[in-house]
């Protein structure tokens, strides 16, 4: 879901001085899950309380880490020297309106450090508003006074996504991971004042249909058309989660502009062997001995929007078919990370009864369902407001103010 990642791994020259936003409900978010360990400080000065009562001053510069001890969390030094264990940790900064730096981000609100499965997790508790600020930030990246609508757009569209979410992770602790796996939080070094004047416009802002926050799906890039909600998720049945065009009046694909609108992949004999073994046995419940000589890889269906519905990959033993939402996980390009999108077409070249090389031509970048981020910047540089931008992609909701 990612347009930009700026390269800022610690604080902004501004994020202290930013305006800080409030309101809505405390927020809990997953930085560091089931860790072998976490580092504390680094930054601004913080303090350390644990669960026994017990408080530890970390000068600023000072980095501490807490591990996994028994049942409890303890506190470890550079130097070796070790605090004693307590059932659990809040970090929380040691002036008003200061940061806690967990790892090399830094975040608003306070940190707890609890047990998890067979090791520490850190989980920031910090207020909506606040995190929408990040959230837009990360998301989005940083954009132009022209882009705003767009920024405006997201902040709704994440809000929404987060009251609609909250909860869903709670038997581990908290609300959202800070990843792609819900929405991508990079802390106070993701903020900047585009981003927080989005979230103060729309404060308390959802889609709404029936009274309640819709499943607000949102991805990078579309390439011309949204796909269908159930396409790709079970769950996702909502008639404003339908396949639209993104196309301008004049024709223009609204989200041409992404760096992700075209791309191209190959893989040679070697390359395709090798991602198959590792991926299709694990996607496709099939054994990994299967996977010898590859025949032949194509394309068995498409959706409404000329997605990839089902790929076939003809095996010495018969076919497997490998259904939409694995698609982009069994046939990874050589960086390792998923495909981009299903939206593609592939020719396959063989010799000797083998697929010899692969090329993918795509289009777009995630899942397609929902709202499009490059397409919103692009209707925002048109001059498009939010209300508009919103109803394009989420057709028949409405916009409600929700607290």
């Amino acid at each position: 879901m990612v347009i930009s990642l700026p390269d800022r791994a610690g604080r902004p020259a501004d994020a202290e001085r930013l305006p800080v936003v409030r309101g809505g409900p405390e927020v809990r978010v997953g930085l560091a899950v089931n860790a072998a360990s976490v580092s504390i400080g680094g930054g601004a000065p913080v303090r350390i309380t644990g669960s026994d009562g017990n408080l530890t001053a970390v000068p600023g510069g000072v980095v501490w880490r807490a591990v996994r001890a028994g049942d409890g969390v303890a506190l470890v030094g550079d130097g070796g020297e070790r605090i004693s264990p307590a059932r659990s940790l809040v970090v929380a900064p040691a002036m008003d309106a200061g940061l806690v730096r967990i790892g090399t981000r830094e975040y608003r609100g306070v940190v707890s450090i609890v047990t998890a499965r067979s090791g520490v997790s850190a989980i920031n508790r910090v207020g909506m508003e606040e995190y929408l600020v990040s959230v837009v930030g990360s998301e989005m990246g940083r954009r132009t006074v022209e882009e705003a609508e767009a920024l405006k757009a997201q902040a709704i569209v994440s809000r929404t996504y987060a009251l609609r979410t909250r909860g869903r992770w709670r038997a581990d602790g908290f609300d959202y991971y800070a990843t792609v796996a819900d929405q991508v939080y990079l802390g106070a070094g993701a903020e900047h004042s585009l981003a927080r004047d989005a979230v103060a416009a729309t404060a308390g802002t959802i889609v709404s249909q029936g009274g309640a926050p819709i499943d607000a799906f949102f991805f990078s890039t579309c390439g011309g058309r949204t796909e269908r909600g159930t396409e790709v998720f079970r769950a996702a049945s909502g008639a404003y989660l339908r396949s639209v065009a993104d196309v301008a009046p004049d024709g223009r694909v609204w989200c041409e502009i992404s760096p992700r609108y075209r791309w191209h992949e190959e893989w040679d004999l070697e390359a395709l062997r090798a991602t198959l073994r590792r991926h299709l046995p694990v996607k496709a419940g099939i054994t990994p001995g299967r996977v010898t000589r590859i025949r032949d890889v194509r394309i068995a269906d498409r959706t409404e929007s000329g997605r990839v519905r089902q790929l076939t990959v003809v095996l010495p033993d018969g076919e497997v078919a490998v259904p939409s939402p694995s698609v982009r996980e069994v046939l990874r390009p050589a960086s390792g990370e998923i495909l981009r999108s299903t939206a593609f077409s592939l020719r396959a070249t063989s010799a000797n009864g083998e697929v010899t090389h692969l090329s993918v031509e795509g289009s777009g970048a995630g899942h397609g369902v929902g709202f499009c981020q490059w397409g919103a910047i692009g209707r925002a540089r048109a001059g498009q407001r939010y209300p508009e931008i919103i109803a394009a992609y989420y057709p028949g909701t409405g916009l409600e103010r929700f607290y």
